[in-house]
Order: structure tokens, then sequence, then C-alpha cells
């Protein structure tokens, strides 16, 4: 069992360190990397000073988050071990993060300013979730290392985390924020407190305004529970909001999971999202198959009872590429067998709040799957993507969403909508009404005018117009039992329309139809030819992570003028094994 400080959190909540078949690999990759022992690359200030100079976050990123997947190996092989040489280890790799000058990225160093601190006490996402790990790692062993490394490592937290904290004088920028930031960040200082501290008024003042910042998270995501942010931010704002709470609940007794009635609509939000063979909804700054974290994912099916998504496997070691301790160390000591692998049923989820429909059936043996969009144009990671819409089949997107690009400086600034294709209306399968595209902005809004759903498929109706700057633009997807879509768009006074649909696969175009050739299914669209003149476009992009790909965006430019209606019809047919 996990040992705790004397008036720290008792981790009995973490519980024990578990092995076996599901968590062999996780463990050899630990070991492996543990037996690298401290060393690595300190990130340097030319690095630091770089993204200040070209916005590029990688090469301080790069070795900053490496040296945290060694210290979380480091940490979990003296904890399952607890031998002198691997305790060892880690204590240096603990003395060596405390050297560091930051725990902050260049990219959030500005939020030091907003409260008057230096740049050594700023407070973002992962100078929080840093204070966390080493504060909780140093409370569970203790026992066994140094004195001095034990004590130097409370002292950097309190200064570098809760002294800016608590010492402030005014609210850090991020405790008002609706998203994953405020549950992140309060999370990571509530575990770090609850580590940390003894009983007193020192750590109720931490935990009610952690419990604040929580709860503010928690109103962004709407009663319906869903995540506008997307699968990989429910993951890291729910994720972090649930192991506070747990901690928390095992400390005090008080439980906000049970609390909040929307945190157990929320733990069903990756199964509503699930497009089958453990791939997901893509929308927003997502990335498809996502590694959700299996402890969390049983925590919340053992507390809420909400149903584990499908095709669940353990993440690998490193992917989480920011090497979050909260998420390795609960996938080590809460992940059950029993949320692995799992298929889940045909059907329709629909969360009214986000404006998103998601229906995955199997046909032909292999799972076939449609998702659709409203909401609005001021989402947090937000996308001109109303109206925007998946096909997939067999895990894999035939008409996509593009998801997370390259997040540097500019991804963020005010080009966000011109010069990168991933949030840009150019990039998602939308139309361009007499040569404008969708606007941002929190009134540019998709209203819901119809949603329906049955053993027979699924229908979502969608007012587009607030978008296109009061233009008349209507969107009905009619989505049949086997993979058939029927796609009509409606416009009044539109002199010219284009009307894009967006893959990664290379069209082949024919006379009134263009087919995408999947892996496991062809996806065949067909249009009234004397209607549309069709042009395919290559993209070169970047993906979330920075490699190289290919998309392929089909370009139907209207031939006639006025254009009041248009109707596509897609069919979805699986492949026979071993064609292509």
């Amino acid at each position: 069992m996990l040992h705790s400080a004397p008036g720290a959190v008792c981790h009995s909540a973490l519980g024990e360190l578990r092995t076996g078949t599901q968590l062999d690999p996780l463990w050899r990759a630990l070991r492996e990397e543990a037996s690298r022992g401290a060393g690595g690359t300190q990130p340097l200030w030319s690095a630091f000073h770089r993204y200040e100079a070209t916005g590029d976050r990688a090469p301080y990123e790069k070795p900053y988050f490496a040296r945290r997947g060694r210290l979380n190996a480091l940490a979990a092989v003296a904890l399952a071990d607890r031998r002198p040489n691997a305790v060892a280890d880690l204590a240096d790799m603990l003395w060596s993060v405390c050297d560091e000058h930051t725990w902050a990225v260049p990219a959030h160093a500005s939020l030091a300013a907003h409260v008057g601190r230096g740049i050594e006490q700023c407070l973002d996402l992962f100078a929080c979730e840093t204070g966390h790990a080493l504060a909780e790692i140093s409370a569970l062993l203790r026992d066994e290392l140094p004195g001095p490394v034990t004590r130097r490592v409370r002292e950097q937290v309190r200064r570098r985390v809760l002294a800016p904290f608590l010492g402030a004088g005014r609210p850090w920028p991020w405790e008002s924020y609706t998203n994953n930031w405020s549950a992140v960040c309060a999370g990571s200082i509530g575990m770090a407190a609850l580590a940390l501290l003894d009983d007193g008024p020192e750590l109720d003042e931490v935990l009610e305004r952690c419990v604040r910042a929580t709860d503010v998270f928690l109103s962004g995501l709407g009663t319906d529970g869903g995540c506008a942010e997307g699968i990989d931010y429910w993951a890291y704002g729910f994720g972090y909001f649930t192991y506070f709470a747990e901690a928390l609940r095992e400390r005090t007794g008080r439980d906000l999971l049970r609390e909040h009635p929307v945190a157990a609509r929320a733990a069903a939000f990756p199964a509503h999202v699930a497009l089958g063979d453990g791939t997901f909804v893509t929308f927003s700054d997502a990335t498809p198959a996502p590694s959700l974290p299996t402890g969390l994912i049983t925590r919340l099916r053992d507390r809420l009872g909400a149903p584990p998504p499908s095709g669940l496997t353990v993440p690998a070691f490193g992917a989480d590429r920011c090497h979050r301790w909260a998420h390795l160390s609960r996938t080590l000591a809460w992940t059950d067998a029993g949320v692995l692998g799992n298929s889940a049923p045909d059907g329709t989820a629909w969360l009214p709040d986000l404006g998103w429909i998601v229906d995955h059936r199997t046909a032909g043996g292999i799972t076939v799957s449609f998702a659709a969009k409203g909401g609005h144009n001021d989402e947090s990671h937000n996308h001109l993507d109303l109206g925007h819409f998946i096909l997939g089949a067999g895990g894999e997107q035939l008409l996509t969403d593009l998801g997370a690009g390259v997040y540097d400086a500019g991804y963020f600034g005010p080009d966000r909508y011109t010069a990168y294709p991933h949030p840009s209306a150019q990039g998602h399968s939308v139309p361009v009404v007499d040569g404008r595209c969708q606007r941002p902005g929190p009134d540019a809004r998709a209203a819901v005018l119809h949603q329906s759903a049955g053993a027979e498929g699924a229908e979502l109706g969608l007012d587009l117009s607030a978008a296109y700057e009061g233009r008349g633009v209507r969107r009905y997807f009619a989505w049949s039992v086997g993979g058939s879509l029927t796609l009509t768009d409606t416009f009044e006074g539109a002199s010219a329309v284009d009307e894009l649909f967006i893959s990664p696969l290379a069209p082949r175009l024919g006379a009134g139809q263009a087919v995408w050739e999947g892996a496991a299914a062809t996806a065949t669209l067909r249009f009234e030819a004397s209607s549309w003149q069709a042009e395919v476009e290559r993209l070169d992009i970047r993906d979330h992570f920075g490699t190289g790909q290919t998309v392929h965006r089909l370009r139907l430019r209207s031939t006639g003028t006025p254009v009041t209606t248009a109707v596509f019809r897609f069919t979805l047919t699986p492949r026979r094994s071993g064609t292509r």
C-alpha cells in the first residue's frame, strides 16, 4: 500500500500499484525508462527565448516533458520496488526538477504578469502539474527519500505553487476559465496541498479556492455534460477534476463527484462520442485515437456507473506526450481489465447543449459511423465548423474532421482562422456562400431545427444563417442504418455556393460522383452533375504533433444561379477483405 505523510491526504484513495497482463507492457516501458537514471537534458534559456522569437514551442517543451516522463518512470518504479538504487535515482531527479528556473512553459509566461509575479512563480498548467507530482511523490516515499530532498521539494512546492496561489492578492486568470485550465490548475494545486499540508486554516483556504475553480470548470460543460473542447480535453479537464475530487473525498469526506449532477453526465461523454474501434469524434482541438486514461475510466464506472467507451486499451508510456503524473499514477492504481476492449451497442447519442449528434452502427461486419455538430463559433478551442460532419468506417474517417493543429503562438492568435487549416472554415465540410466563409463569434450560432433518432437512423436539421451574416443557410442530415447519408442544404438569395468536403483520401471523380476508397469501406458521393463543377485540392499540413500529412478537399462549385437547394447522397460500402 502507498504511504502518506503525517497530516497529508491518505493515499489509500490512490490504491496499490497494480500489475497484470493488461499493465505489463506499460510496466516494462516504465522500467526501461527508469533504467536510464536521472540524467537528461535541462530545458535551456536559448530554447525558452526561441519561443519569444519564433512562436515555436517544441525546442523548450520537448526536453521539458521528457524530464517529466523520466520523473514519472522513476517514481513508479521506486513506489513499486522500494529498492535503494531506484529511490536514489528518484531523489536525484526530484532535486534536478527543483533546479529548473521555472516550471511553467514559455507559451504561458505572460500569466505571471497578471498577478505581479515573476516567471519562477508562474502558475500555468504545467507548473501546477509539476507541483502536484513532486508533492505527491515525495509524500508517498517520504520514509525512503533522503530528508534534504524531501524538505527541498516541500519548500519549492510551497514557494513556486502554494505561495503564488494564496499570496497573489487577486485571482489567477484561469480561476474564471470555463475550460480545462480551471480544473487542471486548481485540481493540481489542491492535490499538492492535500499531500503537503496538515489540517488547518491554510489548507482550508487552498481547498476552498480550488473547489470554486472546479465549479467554474463544471459550469462550462453544460447540462448535457458535453465538452466542447473535444475528447482529449475532456480527459484532461474532467480527469484532473476527478483526481482532485477523489483525493478530497478521502481526506475530508466531501464528495464532489456526487455533489454535482453534471458530473455523472460528463463521465459518460467518452461513450457518447466514440465512433467505434477505439476512435472518437475529432471536433475541436482533438485527436482521432486518444489514449484515454484507463484508471480514470475505471473510477468513473465504479463511482458513477459511466459506461466505458468501446475499444479501450491501457495507454502506452509516452501516449500522453506531456507525461502527467496524475494520469499515469491513477492508471497504474485504478485500472480494471473490465473496462478494456469492450464493444458498444449500436445507437445514437444526442448532446443538446453542444449540438452534437453521434451515431455508430454495424453494417457488413464493420462499424459505420456518422457525427455532425452545431454549437457556436466562440467555443473553447473553437473551429469554424457549424454544420460540419464526419463519416467513418472500421475506425477510419473517410469524410474527416482534421482535429487539432500544431500549437504554436499563431495558432491561438488573430490569424487562427486564416493561416491554419485545422480551425478554419475552409478546413471543414461546410459551404462557402457568395465567397463568404463562416464567421467567428458567440452570436454565430447554429439553431437546431429538428433532431430525432431511432432504430433506423438519425436526423438533424440546423439553421446556420447566423454564421453567414444573416444569409439564409440551412443544413439537414438524414442518416440511415446501413451507412447512407443524405445531406440537404438550402439557401436564400445565394448567387454562388462552394460545397467543401474534407478527407484524408484523394477522391476519384466521375460523372456526378466522387469515391473515397478506405481500408474497410468505400464512401460514394452522388450529386447533380449539371449543377456542380468538381475540383480536388491537395493540402499539405502538419498534424497536432508536427508530422506532415496530406489531406484532400473536394470543392463543388455551383454552376447555376441562384442556388436554392443542394442535395448530396453518401453511401458507405464495406470492402471485401484484401481489396483496395
